[in-house]
């Protein structure tokens, strides 16, 4: 087995390529790496992170989103009545005061 070891170029006594390829190996998997960190701390992939698809009046990239909730909170510390809320959030969802 030796013999045909020593008689194939690529496994002969010259050194050739063989130092490059670990080296190789160890930055193609530093580069795996890397890009897993950075998708998910981007978001790329992994648990969604941030505000939730919804909230209380409807997507969040919907024109009143943030009043229907400046209003919710309002209306959780007390500042509003029942009646002042529930017209207030009808005025912004488009139904009559």
């Amino acid at each position: 087995m030796n013999t045909i070891a020593l008689l194939v170029p690529h496994w002969g006594p010259g050194v050739g390529f063989s130092p490059i390829f670990p080296a190789v190996w160890g930055l193609f998997w530093i580069a795996v790496i890397a890009l897993a960190v950075t998708g998910w701390r981007k978001g790329w992939w992994g648990p969604r992170r941030g505000p939730s698809a919804h909230t209380a009046g409807g997507p969040v990239g919907s024109p009143t989103a943030s009043a229907e909730q400046i209003l919710a909170e309002r209306y959780a510390r007390g500042e509003m009545s029942d009646d002042e809320y529930f017209e207030k959030m009808s005025v912004l969802r488009g139904g009559a005061a």
